[in-house]
């Protein structure tokens, strides 16, 4: 029988569960945790960092550090002027002119 799995991405914390017969068990995360923030960092030496990992490094390097990204998913780049200005890193206007994460060249 296929395994059914649930993922909860929350603006702040994400967290994935498995059906164990008829009762979900969360995974833990590397960390033991069964919630992970909802963070991705990009690491000046290229490594892309998730979770507690990319929190911490957000004190750091937070033009590089994408947190809340959840608030911007489907908006049209227009509709988010205040709320741009409330993060650190670079929000811009990408393809069919939604708004995206952008890091160096990338868009994400």
């Amino acid at each position: 029988m296929a395994k059914v799995i649930g993922i909860d991405l929350g603006t702040t914390n994400s967290c994935v569960a498995v059906m164990e017969g008829s009762e979900p068990v969360v995974i833990a995360n590397s960390e033991g945790g069964r919630t992970t923030p909802s963070v991705v960092a990009f690491a000046k030496d290229g490594d892309r960092l998730v979770g507690q990992t990319a929190k911490r490094q957000g004190v750091t390097n937070p033009r590089q550090t994408i947190f809340s990204m959840k608030r911007f998913m489907g908006r049209r780049f227009e509709e988010i002027s205040q709320e741009r200005s409330e993060v650190p890193y670079e929000v811009a206007k990408g393809a069919r002119e939604l708004a995206v994460a952008k890091v160096g060249e990338e868009e994400y």
